[in-house]
């Protein structure tokens, strides 16, 4: 994809689904949630980067527990609009979880092979706790049975761009959730 100008993004813009307002109003009911599943208890949020990074500052403020913040990567998608099937994990997180409650912060469940894989393997390095919370979740796509402990947005089953997520790393900057076109 090459882009030239504001003019070469907008246009792939089909229709914003989720706005500024509605992924404030349930990101504040998110960090509610999460700071009564753990009522003072310090946890590790664990961002899947680059997609979730948006979402994750914008929860951790959200969050009235002490909260450190790890990252890790995975990637299936690689510069297309279909999950390649294959998920690596191109970053590791530092910290050694086993003295944690964990929480995953995901921006979008799609076949759920990115998550699944993830999950089982933090779940092997024995968390004290493992949940996981998503901005997105299209379960139409799901290939794998995966549930997120909470989802704050359900979605059918189209491309999605901003608050984080991209399509060959633009858009990630826009402040809605828009369907993507061609």
């Amino acid at each position: 994809m090459t882009i030239n100008s504001k003019d070469d993004l907008i246009k792939h813009i089909n229709r914003v689904i989720i706005s500024p307002e509605k992924i404030a109003e349930r990101i504040k009911t998110a960090g509610e949630l999460i700071s009564g599943w753990y009522d003072g208890t310090p946890i590790l949020l664990v961002s899947i980067l680059k997609g979730s990074f948006v979402f994750m500052a914008d929860l951790a403020r959200a969050i009235d527990v002490p909260c450190e913040i790890g990252f890790m990567a995975a990637q299936s998608y690689y510069q297309g609009t279909q999950s390649s099937g294959v998920v690596n994990i191109t970053m590791d997180l530092a910290q050694d979880i086993s003295r944690y409650n964990v929480v995953i912060v995901e921006d979008i469940i799609d076949t759920g092979r990115t998550l699944n894989d993830v999950v089982k393997l933090l779940k092997a390095r024995n968390p004290k706790s493992l949940r996981v919370v998503t901005l997105l979740d299209k379960p139409e796509r799901r290939v794998v049975d995966f549930k997120a402990d909470f989802s704050l947005f359900t979605i059918p089953d189209l491309f999605v761009i901003g608050y984080g997520l991209d399509f060959g790393e633009y858009y990630r900057n826009l402040p809605y959730i828009a369907e993507y076109c061609e």
